[in-house]
């Protein structure tokens, strides 16, 4: 069972819509006992890091994600989802992310900010996430800030974006974010979805 964190700034009809058509069974986590049904959760997310971070402390979400997270059960953190998992953001400084990952998130440095459309993501860490021989999948993004891990270990994959080359996942052991939204990217997409259930 797929748990879903919906903190009221989360893209969950797209999400909904991709988990149903690839036939996997899922719920709202929204409790302790919620989670406690679930083998793995995704926290999605558009929006602004302050007022997520805000809702999720309000409901205890923050405490279930990282005693779940603890548990070694996957957890994936899609677009501001991802950028949660980290331990803060130049989008809203002295606010703490939940720091699941060692690093903060950065304002995008490109041509062209914020950054939206398709992209080439191209892994660089072995991941149950991606293909093994995934080279040339685009994904569809729509960002101003990312993911900046302390540790090179923590960066799974980066795209580029005019002359600038930036993160757009990581992962640390059972917990990994994406920067693009695998919900609206397609077959490509639902694959890394159907990778995320098997993992």
């Amino acid at each position: 069972m797929i748990g879903v964190v919906d903190y009221g700034a989360g893209n969950m009809q797209s999400l909904a819509n991709a988990l149903d058509h690839l036939g996997m069974a899922w719920r709202l986590a929204e409790s302790d006992a919620d989670f406690a049904q679930c083998d793995r959760v995704i926290l999605p997310g558009v929006g602004h890091f302050q007022s997520a971070m805000q809702t999720l402390v309000e409901t205890g979400q923050d405490r279930r994600l990282a005693a779940f997270a603890d548990s070694g059960k996957p957890l994936l953190g899609i677009c501001l989802g991802a950028q949660l998992l980290l331990e803060s953001s130049e989008e809203s400084p002295g606010v703490d992310g939940l720091g699941l990952i060692p690093g903060a998130v950065v304002r995008l440095v490109t041509e062209t900010v914020p950054h939206m459309g398709w992209n080439r993501v191209r892994p660089t860490r072995e991941s149950p996430i991606f293909d093994a021989g995934e080279r040339d999948a685009h994904y569809y993004f729509a960002h101003s800030y990312v993911c900046d891990p302390v540790s090179a270990d923590h960066r799974l994959a980066v795209t580029q974006c005019g002359t600038s080359e930036f993160c757009v996942a990581v992962g640390r052991d059972n917990v990994r974010g994406v920067q693009f939204h695998p919900e609206k990217s397609g077959t490509v997409g639902l694959q890394l979805l159907e990778r995320f259930a098997r993992c």
